[in-house]
């Protein structure tokens, strides 16, 4: 979350206050706001916390952004997010907020920039472990491992339609930039 705060600063720098949007019912939610304000803290800028548990918090959610005055949008890390990708990429562009999500999914979806692990990837080791398991490895042999492939894609359309110029050390660093 704050390497994804850093690209979202680096890519709307006049943005003064970004809001991050987290899932209340997630908990990881406390430690995700935690480190996303000390990120927040370091680059100088003030963070906003919005909260959206149920499909029905998102446009109250995305409402209260322009008497915040943010200048930019954290998607938070959540399988529910993930769910409602169009319907979260959708409100951020009748919005017009810059927004970063973790998966590449939500960029493919029309959303701005996202930045995080490959689904795939994780997916592929859950399988080889479970064939592991299957061959009487006992889970407990198994170590735990962290995710190793991460993305940075990039959607030109979408910061077009915000009017966004996206930096060109964002677009040397993405692995994906959509056009």
């Amino acid at each position: 979350m704050p390497k994804r705060l850093e690209l979202l600063s680096e890519l709307v720098p006049q943005a003064k206050v970004i809001a991050l949007l987290v899932n209340p019912d997630n908990p990881n939610s406390e430690h995700i706001i935690r480190d996303v304000q000390e990120a927040a803290h370091v680059k100088g800028v003030q963070l906003e916390v919005l909260k959206a548990g149920a499909e029905g918090d998102f446009d109250g959610a995305f409402a209260s952004l322009v008497g915040l005055h943010a200048g930019a949008l954290l998607i938070g890390a959540d399988p529910f997010f993930f769910s409602r990708r169009e319907q979260l990429v959708a409100l951020a562009a009748r919005y017009t907020i810059p927004a970063i999500y973790e998966w590449h999914e939500f960029a493919l979806a029309g959303g701005l920039i996202s930045y995080g692990t490959s689904l795939s990837a994780q997916w592929r080791q859950v399988g080889n472990y479970v064939a592991k398991v299957l061959k009487s490895t006992k889970p407990a042999d198994l170590p735990v491992q962290q995710p190793t492939i991460f993305k940075l894609v990039v959607n030109l359309k979408t910061a077009k339609a915000l009017g966004l110029t996206v930096p060109p050390s964002i677009l040397a660093r993405a692995n994906e930039v959509i056009e």
